[in-house]
């Protein structure tokens, strides 16, 4: 049995207990740029007496402070029984990765939601009934946990990542100043886990591609 001095020894020489309120998530949708071309928003920031000058400017930090929740995908074995001289035994053959959803916090410029619209019409337009290519609507997502220092300790990337299903927001007289979020659920071809220097390097890329 081990004791408390053990177990403090090992998680001191493991480098502590991973925290679950340190993480990163870094995308770049496909139709986001770095000059923010969204008239409405500009608009609606010098009405309401917000704008500055970084309203101009879609910056790729602002999804990750804004996302409060997201979930580090699993992922199961698929097994078939199969009788061997009257012994039953378990066989592979497939994986299945579990569903990655996650909560952003909603802003007066509806920033995430308005992204989230833009992005579900290029996957499957409402007016025309006429679905996208993949390859224009499917991006890489990088979810990073990160350490004391914000320096990641463990990562995955979905790879051909897009959302499929945006949450009902829920409005309410009674509710004195809650915090509405909207909750984005993802599909993906399949996840890559990744490293602590191979993550770091990804959101670096992932990042970047704003620029492009």
């Amino acid at each position: 049995m081990s004791s408390i001095d053990n177990l403090k020894s090992t998680i001191k020489k493991k480098g502590g207990i991973a925290p679950s309120n340190r993480f990163n998530v870094i995308f770049t949708p496909p139709d986001l740029s770095l000059i923010n071309l969204d008239v409405q928003s500009i608009v609606g920031s010098l009405l309401s007496g917000g704008f500055s000058a970084s309203n101009l400017i879609n910056d790729p930090r602002d999804i990750s402070i804004l996302c409060q929740e997201v979930n580090i995908p699993g992922r199961n074995i698929s097994t078939f029984d199969h009788m061997d001289f009257q012994q039953s035994n378990k066989f592979p053959y497939t994986v299945i990765d579990s569903e990655v959803t996650m909560s952003f916090l909603l802003t007066n410029d509806y920033h995430m939601r308005k992204m989230m619209d833009n992005w579900m019409s290029g996957i499957y337009n409402v007016n025309t009934h006429r679905i996208g290519l993949k390859e224009n609507y499917a991006v890489d997502v990088i979810i990073q946990h990160l350490n004391q220092q914000n320096i990641p300790i463990y990562g995955v990337k979905l790879l051909k990542a897009f959302p499929t299903s945006v949450n009902a927001i829920t409005l309410n007289q009674e509710a004195q100043a809650d915090v509405v979020k909207m909750e984005v659920t993802w599909a993906y071809d399949k996840f890559k886990p990744e490293g602590a220097v191979e993550s770091a390097l990804s959101g670096v890329s992932a990042a970047l591609n704003i620029f492009g």
